[in-house]
């Protein structure tokens, strides 16, 4: 079955409208907790997954639905998702400590796996009402799939130094990889992070920063985000050079560049020996 982008991308839309954008701002100590140290959640990340859940199954009966907050609740979720031929994962917030205290960067992530491989995503930013849509092989667009902007990874720099980009070095399981990479940022033009890998990789894909490296790697963080990069253009693998798996979660580190040629020399710059 086909699936219509821009249907999905209604249905993401008119839900963050009715569960997200309403609580914005308005959340009180009660409507936030810790699942984890330094790790977030609100009523809203729960009663927007509780919305998308139903729908994204209804849309594909055969697929498994993975959602970051059940997947909290039920670990086995990823284990499940590996084996899976086809599965959903959703972020129904990424960037709920944004979220949290009211800032405006955060959005809501969707990707559709096939056998592990995003085939189809979704970028939602509520507060903007843009969505950012792919689906393998047809391209990366902004506010209607194959009818809004095409979105495109920024063309790279004649000198690799001067690459902008963001270095998300926190969540190394390599202490002194993570050393290694922070010695060596003034190699490259790092910009502040956004704290939100949806904005991220937005920002990628509309050309306004030119690399990020990921070191926190669950699914629903990076498969939508993966896909579109790749559609707009841009090249992505964990630092050991293996292409992106969603349910690869303990790889050291995903680097997304503009394009081959950049990834190299950025692995270069940051990682490898002198």
């Amino acid at each position: 079955m086909k699936l219509d982008i821009d249907k999905v991308s209604v249905l993401i839309a008119q839900a963050a409208a009715e569960e997200v954008m309403p609580r914005f701002t308005k959340l009180s100590s009660a409507d936030v907790r810790e699942k984890g140290p330094g790790d977030l959640v609100t009523v809203a990340d729960e009663a927007m997954e509780r919305r998308l859940t139903p729908i994204l199954a209804a849309l594909m009966p055969e697929a498994l639905v993975v959602g970051e907050e059940a997947a909290a609740a039920d670990p086995g979720l990823l284990e499940q998702l590996a084996a899976a031929r086809s599965a959903w994962v959703i972020d129904p917030i990424d960037g709920t400590s944004n979220f949290a205290e009211g800032r405006p960067l955060f959005g809501v992530m969707v990707a559709l796996l096939d056998r592990g491989e995003p085939v189809a995503a979704w970028i939602h930013d509520p507060v903007a009402q843009s969505t950012a849509t792919a689906a393998k092989g047809e391209g990366a667009w902004l506010d209607g799939h194959g009818t809004g902007r095409r979105l495109a990874v920024a063309a790279p720099p004649a000198d690799p130094g001067d690459l902008r980009g963001t270095l998300n070095a926190g969540f190394f399981g390599d202490p002194a990889l993570g050393r290694r990479v922070q010695s060596r940022r003034d190699r490259v033009r790092p910009v502040k992070s956004l704290r939100a890998a949806a904005h991220e990789y937005l920002r990628l894909a509309k050309g306004e920063a030119d690399f990020t490296l990921f070191t926190k790697l669950m699914p629903w963080d990076h498969a939508p985000g993966v896909l579109i990069h790749r559609e707009a253009g841009g090249t992505g693998r964990y630092l050991d050079r293996s292409p992106y798996r969603a349910a690869l979660t303990q790889a050291v580190g995903l680097l997304m560049a503009p394009d081959e040629t950049s990834w190299v020399a950025l692995h270069r710059l940051l990682l490898e020996d002198e």
